[in-house]
């Protein structure tokens, strides 16, 4: 079964014309060579294709030589970069309530990657997870990410808001100073997700700018465009299996409970459209195996690990099956190719 391609609203890249100037490119040129409309930063609302948005990142990195591209653009990003549903959050009673609606619409801003929201103890992690496979600029695309995330929750909880922790799913750069510099926090490199985490009791702290009859005008309108967005039902799928598969809550019993739904109704609702659990699990394994295998140095044993397997001999043979290559084969084709890029000064 073909995945539906993922797409994103332009709202939090739309610095990137911005950025570019403060290399001392012209964006026109840039946009140009990554066959990208200008037009298309007129208005955040204008939508991108997540593979033209991965390739006009690499063609950017390419450009200025930074890789820390994403990071740049990202630390610019704003609730207001997510329209409606940044405005929806805005207005929410409090921080807990605030992620919650954005995990649950962020779908409407985004198809292709979904944040998620988990408690551990006393911590609090909002992770962000991109489903979409076969893309250009992954690292980009995922710093950006935690940045957007850090700011809403600098807007949302005010100037006394600290992460506890950063993770980043790659490779720790030779210069880390630009990361030190905007999050302000200990960062994890290498990590199996990109995600920011705090401590839980900041989900009790009031918004300041919360607005009950805004938030119900609000809510009624994002309905409406939930309404008409009819996703399919696989796409609904791999949102909730792609976070569970790093918490080890992937099964097909667990995932059919998420829907409210015994386990034979999933599968007979996934048969309708071609797939199937099974398949949507090991695109979902496939995946996050190659970001974890490119972007990052994490060994082969632990890779196996996070992907549920108790062996990494079976990882390999499955990792095998899905690419025609062994993990540290398809590892070391993936780095000679990232490694091409140059590197320059950075602002």
């Amino acid at each position: 079964m073909k995945q539906t391609d993922g797409i994103v609203r332009i709202g939090p890249w739309m610095a990137i014309p911005e950025v570019l100037r403060s290399f001392g490119l012209d964006p026109a040129d840039v946009l140009a060579e990554a066959r990208i409309d200008p037009d298309l930063f007129l208005d955040g609302d204008n939508t991108i294709s997540y593979a033209a948005r991965g390739r006009l990142v690499a063609v950017c990195v390419k450009r200025t030589g930074c890789r820390h591209f994403g990071l740049l653009v990202g630390q610019r990003a704003r609730l207001s970069s997510l329209g409606l549903v940044g405005f929806l959050v805005q207005h929410s009673q409090d921080i807990g309530s605030a992620l919650r609606r954005l995990v649950r619409y962020l779908h409407l801003h985004v198809r292709g990657a979904a944040p998620n929201l988990a408690i551990q103890d006393d911590l609090a992690i909002l992770d962000y997870t991109i489903y979409q496979p076969g893309l250009q600029a992954v690292d980009q695309t995922g710093d950006g990410a935690v940045c957007l995330m850090v700011n809403i929750l600098r807007e949302l909880c005010g100037p006394g808001f600290v992460p506890t922790e950063i993770r980043l799913a790659h490779r720790a750069p030779r210069d880390p100073g630009p990361y030190r510099k905007f999050f302000r926090a200990p960062i994890r490199f290498d990590a199996k997700h990109y995600a920011v985490v705090f401590r839980a009791s900041w989900l009790d702290h009031r918004i300041a700018t919360d607005a009950p009859e805004l938030r119900r005008m609000l809510q009624a309108r994002v309905d409406e465009l939930e309404a008409a967005d009819r996703q399919a039902f696989p796409d609904l799928v791999r949102r909730v299996l792609r976070p569970a598969l790093l918490t080890g809550n992937a099964s097909e019993a667990q995932i059919a409970r998420l829907f409210a739904v015994h386990p034979r109704t999933l599968h007979r609702r996934l048969e309708a459209f071609d797939t199937s659990f099974r398949e949507l699990l090991e695109e979902g394994r496939y995946a996050y195996a190659r970001q974890m295998l490119a972007d990052s140095r994490m060994a082969l044993g632990e890779v196996a690990s996070h992907l549920g397997y108790s062996e990494p001999s079976a990882f390999t043979r499955a990792f095998r099956r899905w690419s025609g290559f062994a993990p540290s084969q398809w590892r070391r084709q993936a780095r000679a190719k990232t490694g091409k890029v140059a590197r320059r000064s950075r602002p």
